[in-house]
């Protein structure tokens, strides 16, 4: 956080909370394990500051109805003893981690000939401390041929009651295949590593 005082800055501290209102509405929170944040000196009036915050899944994102918005509390304190607080300084995103495979078969595969493209996106559940299967949710298929300095987008794959992808291509030539996930209010996107398949 950047905090102005015409004495100068002395001290800055910020904590996340999740929940209606910070006085009877909080069902979350995150709070540095010092009381004072780390501030550095911008210029006579102004400093900047910053505190670390820990994500656990068995204490301060003990459930998945944590995940999404969150608000950020802070508050600085001038050298010559002014204060300023902030219930709502800012706004963060706080989302379970999400994880996605890709696999391409047979390989090596004829030319012109059915190509399977599997994979599975599943993501952090805070209520079980595991990994599970998203659901019904869209993810792109991209292809790289070799050469090619990127990937396109041959098809939208929607995620099973697993959370399992499975579709099929025509192997045209080689190249790497991938999925993708933009990710969504609860959950970041993420990219699978690409698999590489060779066409005869």
């Amino acid at each position: 956080m950047t905090a102005t005082d015409p004495a100068g800055i002395y001290d800055g501290y910020a904590f996340l909370w999740h929940g209606t209102d910070l006085k009877d509405g909080v069902d979350g929170a995150m709070t540095p394990a010092v009381d004072h944040g780390t501030c550095k000196t911008v210029n006579a009036t102004t400093a900047t500051c910053s505190v670390t915050l820990v994500a656990d899944p068995e204490s301060t994102v003990y459930g998945n109805i944590l995940a999404g918005r969150w608000h950020v509390f802070a508050s600085a304190v001038g050298k010559d003893g002014d204060y300023v607080t902030k219930d709502t300084y800012k706004s963060s995103w706080v989302k379970r981690a999400s994880r996605l495979t890709t696999n391409a078969s047979p390989e090596p595969v004829a030319k012109g000939k059915t190509v399977t493209v599997t994979g599975a996106l599943t993501r952090a559940n805070w209520d079980t401390d595991t990994y599970a299967g998203y659901t019904q949710q869209p993810v792109q298929l991209q292809f790289r041929k070799t050469g090619a300095s990127s990937y396109s987008t041959v098809k939208t794959v929607t995620s099973d009651s697993r959370g399992n992808l499975k579709t099929t291509v025509k192997a045209s030539a080689d190249g790497t295949w991938r999925y993708t996930f933009a990710g969504t209010s609860t959950t970041p996107s993420v990219t699978s590593t690409g698999d590489f398949l060779d066409v005869k």
